[in-house]
């Protein structure tokens, strides 16, 4: 995997000249392996850079200018998105390489990654308080239960009293008695008239 950078070494405009030793005073010092392909005096790369360019890429009048960032045959930018991915530190990344431990790019990775760990944490905090909700909704399911049987116990309790004599009831046998007085009474006076009529006789 071989960084290739276009430039033009014989460049007669000082904008390029400037972004071209921007890319490669970079890739430099950053220890980054590349190979310089000069297009001015190598018809070869001009050629081959043109063609593998990709046309949205490309300025309106179809030719590309230096310096253009490949790795290997694959395009990585020109030097207005090599220059943002610098600033955003994820150049390793726009070049298609690994970062190399200790840089801010593998720092940005390791965040993202104990982000999801923070949001998975999240997610099992939020369903062990779901669970809990079940457990008090069953206890609460349970209490209910316990309730319905207390007064199912009570029930027999309203049955008895229910078996207790009524006033009127009472009141009826009270009567009864009263009649079987009258009758004994009426008994007593039909038996003193028989003897009565016994001794007239």
């Amino acid at each position: 995997m071989v960084i290739k950078v276009f430039v033009a070494t014989s460049s007669g405009s000082t904008a390029i000249k400037k972004k071209q030793q921007e890319v490669v005073g970079f890739l430099e010092a950053n220890k980054i392996d590349f190979q310089q392909m000069d297009i001015a005096g190598d018809e070869d790369n001009r050629k081959w850079m043109r063609e593998n360019v990709p046309g949205e890429k490309k300025p309106q009048n179809g030719i590309p200018l230096p310096p253009q960032i490949f790795n290997e045959e694959r395009y990585c930018g020109d030097f207005e998105s090599f220059f943002s991915a610098k600033e955003e530190n994820i150049i390793y990344s726009f070049l298609g390489l690994a970062p190399p431990p200790g840089t801010k790019e593998t720092e940005k990775s390791d965040g993202t990654e104990e982000k999801s760990d923070a949001t998975e944490e999240k997610s099992e905090g939020a369903e062990d308080k779901s669970d809990s909700k079940d457990e008090k909704s069953d206890a609460t399911d349970e209490a209910e239960a316990h309730t319905e049987d207390k007064a199912g116990e009570g029930a027999p309790e309203e049955a008895h009293s229910d078996q207790t004599p009524s006033e009127g009831q009472q009141e009826g046998k009270e009567g009864h008695a009263a009649t079987g007085e009258e009758e004994e009474k009426q008994r007593e006076g039909e038996e003193k008239e028989e003897v009565e009529e016994q001794e007239e006789s």
